[in-house]
């Protein structure tokens, strides 16, 4: 196997990701290359969308949830993706696995409340109530309970948003606006269901063509599945290592690295972005010392900014009006002043993307 450098390893990655260079593509092309691109913060993928591409506008993203050719549903890892709705449809059965356990393991909706329940019954209690309206998280708690008054309204709910292909339709997700996620079912939302003969293959496929080279190990991270080893070793696929690891690293065959030397640019990525949560292993974007010193959650409920293809400091918007846009830098480390440069520049793109009206201030702060 062909060793790879951490430097290569992460070089390679950011070019899958669209962050070596912003790709003249539409938004949809860029979430279906993506396979997904997680959601939890409603508006983050239009951060994510604007550092991966040349024009993208809040607008396109808007009509693409507004007329359905997009969704926002639970995916990989039990939490909200956006997809392309067929993605949705191909993907979910696939995930199923993940979010039964999200039920029947969770520590907080647990199997010892829904033991002995009739949960098909619960079901299509569940589709009852959406068939009349998309329903919020206490719509379906007021519907449910009564029906099974001896049992938790909350962990009923939590079942029918699991156990069910949900989707989170608009205004959740869309630009300047808000609201409680209200859920339907993709059956009633797409006119569709879910696909009945979901390939696994397919999935291994598309998650390397955005996230790879990347061992079984780190597509089990992103998916949130397991035994995915016998996928991997049906398909025809080119393996890599590492210098201080033995475990291959798989690839797609017909996908050529870039140049180790490549300089990536300083890009700005939002909160929770798939780039930092899809490796079991994530040396190639986060250095030791910044591992030892900070959390996973305190980097991902942040904006994380890369420089130089590392997470290198924190952002977020502190103070956001009509006339006023704040956006304050915290990073993890001392930087030099190209470093700064650089950042602070694309900071005003970003500023002039979420706020184009306002007056820009940074400001910098210690983690």
């Amino acid at each position: 196997m062909t060793k790879l450098s951490l430097q290569a390893l992460n070089r390679a990655t950011l070019d899958r990701q669209w962050l070596l260079e912003r790709h003249d593509a539409t938004a949809l092309e860029a979430i279906e290359h993506l396979a997904g691109m997680q959601a939890q913060a409603p508006l983050a993928p239009y951060v994510g969308l604007w550092t991966r591409l040349t024009n993208f506008q809040p607008a396109e993203l808007v009509k693409l949830l507004e007329d359905r050719q997009a969704v926002r549903g639970s995916l990989m890892r039990a939490t909200i993706h956006l997809v392309s709705s067929r993605d949705f449809l191909a993907f979910r059965p696939l995930i199923q696995p993940r979010l039964d356990r999200e039920i029947y393991q969770n520590i907080t909706y647990g199997r010892h409340r829904l033991e002995g329940l009739d949960m098909d019954a619960v079901l299509q209690a569940g589709i009852d109530r959406m068939t009349e309206s998309p329903a919020t998280a206490v719509q379906l708690r007021e519907y449910l309970g009564p029906l099974w008054p001896d049992r938790d309204p909350a962990a009923l709910a939590h079942a029918v948003r699991c156990l069910l292909p949900t989707i989170q339709i608009p205004p959740r997700g869309i630009w300047n606006k808000g609201g409680n996620p209200t859920m339907t079912t993709a059956d009633l939302w797409l006119n569709s269901p879910v696909t009945d003969k979901p390939s696994a293959e397919d999935l291994v496929l598309r998650y390397l063509a955005a996230y790879g080279p990347a061992t079984v190990a780190d597509a089990q991270t992103w998916s949130g599945l397991t035994h995915l080893t016998e996928i991997f070793d049906g398909l025809d696929l080119r393996t890599y290592t590492t210098p201080d690891s033995n475990r291959p690293l798989y690839d797609l065959p017909h996908i050529p690295l870039p140049p180790e030397d490549t300089e990536p640019p300083t890009r700005f990525l939002p909160e929770y972005d798939n780039l930092l949560l899809s490796h079991a292993d994530r040396t190639r974007w986060i250095d030791t010392p910044t591992r030892q010193r900070l959390t996973l959650q305190e980097v991902l409920t942040k904006g994380s900014i890369l420089h130089n293809g590392q997470a290198k400091a924190l952002w977020k918007l502190t103070k956001t009006t009509k006339s006023q846009a704040t956006l304050e830098i915290a990073p993890f480390t001392n930087l030099p002043h190209n470093a700064w440069q650089s950042i602070e520049s694309e900071a005003h793109n970003l500023l002039t993307f979420t706020n184009p009206e306002a007056t820009h201030t940074l400001t910098r702060a210690e983690t």
